[in-house]
């Protein structure tokens, strides 16, 4: 499965959509959304990750490398996971301390 990423402005934070799978193959896709939105002044930045069937650790090393790059800048990369298969992922490499992470897009950008 291929995987799609979309972003908009919401307020005065940029909201990516990710839809698919995020693998090896795929993540250099996230990779340059997000590198592309921050290079733009894009830096409060949420990834919504709830039409995502699943994610690897190639996955997570794309956002804790978006998150790095954003917070050095004063930014922020906040996540929205609805599914337990995903959140699971970063509860066992402890990720849930290091990201903001949120059940809907809604409260993330509440």
């Amino acid at each position: 499965m291929d995987v799609s990423v979309t972003s908009r402005e919401s307020g005065d934070r940029t909201v990516v959509e990710v839809r698919g799978e995020i693998d090896v193959y795929t993540a250099p896709v996230l990779r340059e959304e997000l590198s592309s939105l921050v290079d733009s002044q894009h830096t409060n930045l949420v990834v919504d990750l709830t039409q995502v069937s699943f994610m690897d650790s190639t996955g997570l090393g794309v956002l804790v490398g978006g998150l790095k790059k954003v917070r050095t800048l004063g930014g922020d990369l906040s996540l929205v996971i609805d599914q337990e298969a995903i959140l699971k992922v970063f509860r066992i490499t402890a990720l849930t301390q290091v990201f903001s992470i949120h059940s809907t897009l809604e409260d993330a950008l509440a």
